[in-house]
């Protein structure tokens, strides 16, 4: 197998209808569990998408935070004999944060406070991620039934790509 397919294997990839299902379950969730907000964020760091109250925070630098911490977990975990922990906390004066791993390559990041408790949060946060589990499988089913999409960016934007290139380059 070349590197370029082991690279497109390992890439999340999520389509529209995808998108819109996790985003329910988010949504869900929230509802239930009364917290503020809920990302589902890659294990590389980047988000995926988010539900709820993120007005003031910088998305892509909690992100990151998020994919880090959960990395340096997985290490004390191996070394504790785990071979990882499949769920953190953090307690803060005001605000939570829980991540919760979803399958084996996304954390659900959740945002909560003292409107909410932590019982609530696991509980509900347990059953979205199965939630979630299912779409993933789902997603990697119709994927290898169907190929991956074609993107379609419209009329001479190869064109007009290469000709930025050339420019680029001469």
């Amino acid at each position: 197998m070349t590197s370029d397919q082991r690279l497109r294997q390992s890439r999340l990839v999520f389509y529209e209808e995808d998108i819109s299902r996790i985003d329910k379950v988010l949504s869900e969730f929230l509802r239930l569990s009364g917290a503020k907000c809920a990302l589902l964020v890659d294990k590389e760091g980047h988000l995926v998408t988010k539900q709820g109250e993120v007005k003031t925070l910088n998305m892509d630098t909690i992100s990151a935070l998020v994919a880090g911490s959960f990395a340096a977990t997985k290490e004390m975990a191996k070394l504790l004999g785990e071979e990882h922990f499949s769920a953190l906390f953090h307690q803060g004066e005001r605000d939570n944060i829980q991540l919760s791993l979803v399958g084996d390559r996304t954390l659900l990041t959740i945002l909560f406070d003292d409107r909410t408790t932590v019982g609530m949060v696991r509980l509900y946060a347990n059953e979205a991620c199965k939630k979630l589990v299912n779409i993933f499988s789902d997603s990697e089913r119709r994927m290898k039934e169907e190929g991956p999409r074609e993107l379609d960016l419209g009329k001479g934007y190869g064109n007009s790509a290469k000709d930025k290139l050339d420019n680029l380059f001469q």
